[in-house]
């Protein structure tokens, strides 16, 4: 009887760690959705791809993470990797630059959402 009920739970356990597997992978960005840039966990931003800060003033622009804070982006492109990552390339909404040098940057969806760096 101990081996039914040992079964019994083995069973549900793996039942529900698929379940949630399929609840983070059915979040899906199309081309065309709107993004809001959101607050870093740390002083930069780890899986939003903005260029270095040196790079930035070489080409004249104002390197000022913060300044990015709360904007609104649009998706340009959608990629999967092999691995099965998401990288979205997005462009501002408003058609402005970011840091008045970079017109598209590149996202790790998943690992961004996650982090709170992105929101939908």
């Amino acid at each position: 009887m101990k081996k039914y009920v040992l079964a019994g739970f083995m069973a549900i356990g793996i039942l529900s760690m698929n379940a949630q597997e399929s609840i983070n992978r059915s979040m899906t960005v199309q081309k065309g959705d709107v993004i809001e840039i959101g607050h870093p966990s740390t002083s930069t931003y780890k899986h939003i791809k903005f260029p270095r800060a040196n790079f930035i003033i070489k080409r004249g622009g104002i390197a000022n993470y913060k300044s990015v804070q709360g904007d609104e982006v649009i998706v340009t492109d959608v990629k999967t990797t092999k691995n099965g990552i998401t990288k979205v390339d997005v462009k501002r909404k408003d058609g402005k630059r970011f840091f008045n040098t970079v017109s598209t940057v590149t996202i790790n969806f998943e690992d961004a959402l996650a982090t709170n760096e992105i929101r939908l």
